[in-house]
């Protein structure tokens, strides 16, 4: 008997270990590569020239996903769309790590109904997260911060948490920003919590309605609810600075009645340029009025944010918003692993330049749009200390 009983234990550790090898590398890559592809393309054709004034060029996106996949960021990989080796070789020295954090089944721009499936749930177990993340939207958002926090201590990235810190030239700057300010659920001291976790930025909805205020792609297109003023207010008050990306209409003029300070989309575009993104873009009136009081709009790389998402459009869509918003107002927002199709990865990011250079931009609006911009705004914006 106790033959057989060491013969099952040892078969059963066996399978676990399959199992285990399995999900490292088959499942999760197969399932990260399906969810974030790049489109087939042979190598950009970048001028010299574009190759040369990219390489000068302190370069920003404002949004990406790359915290919610196993993916190891140290390693350069031949799916999905960021990681530290190609953030460098795109010559990237400011990141915005966003904290994707609950996903409603069926997710569309459309309308999501906050009590669907959640995604992010069934992501979270997948992918083996800490037991404490799986039943806690606050502990996802704290989970994704201490993975970037393991790559400030290991030198990789330096999280930016003050002004100060974005002169920092020694590796790349990363800044934490959560999708949706759901994870507070309903508690305004999470915003504090939040903040000792990282956290200097926040987007208030996603594609849900939450306790916050409605959603652009929500049910109850509605305002900012007393919470939801309360909690804006608070995040004022503590250094942390507010994306409305996919926030309702009635949200965003909330905010902008409610405060003075200025606020951000992470990633986005404008109607003007693609009508057929009235579903996921703000109106350009209240884009004109985030511009007038200095902040700023990154511009998204995928289908639904702007209509064409090769670099030639992609510069397209910058220069018309642009035009529109005034140069000093544009960024890059790429919304890179996302669950989005792109047309390039972050290592490729010159192609926009190029495209930028082929149109006519001038090269200081190029500085400014590729990155100059953001690093005004968060400079200005941050905390001192």
């Amino acid at each position: 008997m106790k033959r057989f009983l060491k013969w099952v234990g040892i078969v059963f550790v066996t399978l676990i270990v399959i199992g285990f090898v399995s999900l490292k590398f088959i499942v999760w890559p197969k399932v990260d590569a399906d969810m974030n592809p790049v489109t087939a393309h042979t190598p950009f054709n970048v001028s010299e020239k574009a190759k040369a004034l990219h390489d000068e060029l302190w370069v920003a996106d404002l949004h990406s996903d790359n915290l919610l996949w196993r993916r190891n960021p140290r390693k350069r990989h031949d799916y999905g769309h960021v990681d530290l080796p190609r953030l460098e070789e795109g010559g990237v020295e400011f990141q915005i790590f966003s904290a994707v954090t609950k996903s409603p089944k069926g997710l569309n721009f459309d309308e999501n109904d906050a009590n669907a499936p959640d995604d992010i749930t069934t992501l979270a177990q997948a992918q083996l997260w800490p037991l404490r993340t799986w039943g806690s939207i606050y502990e996802r958002a704290a989970y994704q911060a201490q993975r970037l926090q393991k790559l400030e201590r290991q030198g990789e990235v330096h999280i930016v948490r003050t002004s100060a810190d974005m002169t920092k030239t020694d590796r790349l700057l990363g800044l934490l920003l959560t999708e949706g300010a759901h994870p507070l659920e309903g508690e305004i001291a999470n915003i504090a919590r939040l903040k000792a976790e990282g956290y200097r930025a926040m987007g208030l909805q996603h594609f849900f309605d939450n306790e916050l205020g409605g959603s652009m792609h929500g049910t109850s297109q509605t305002g900012l609810t007393e919470f939801g003023r309360d909690a804006v207010l608070e995040m004022r008050a503590q250094g942390i600075i507010i994306d409305v990306a996919h926030s309702s209409r009635a949200v965003v003029r909330d905010v902008l009645e409610l405060t003075k300070d200025p606020i951000f989309v992470s990633h986005g575009g404008t109607i003007a340029h693609c009508p057929r993104t009235a579903n996921r873009n703000l109106p350009d009136d209240i884009l004109k009025q985030i511009a007038a009081r200095g902040g700023i709009i990154g511009i998204g790389y995928f289908n639904g944010a702007i209509c064409d998402i090769s670099p030639d459009g992609i510069a397209d869509a910058i220069i018309d918003a642009a035009t529109l918003l005034g140069p000093d107002a544009v960024a890059l927002g790429s919304d890179f692993d996302g669950t989005v199709t792109t047309s390039l990865d972050t290592s490729e990011l010159a192609a926009i330049t190029d495209a930028l250079l082929r149109r006519g931009m001038n090269r200081e609006n190029i500085r400014k749009i590729m990155g100059g911009n953001a690093r005004r705004f968060f400079v200005e914006n941050l905390p001192v200390e």
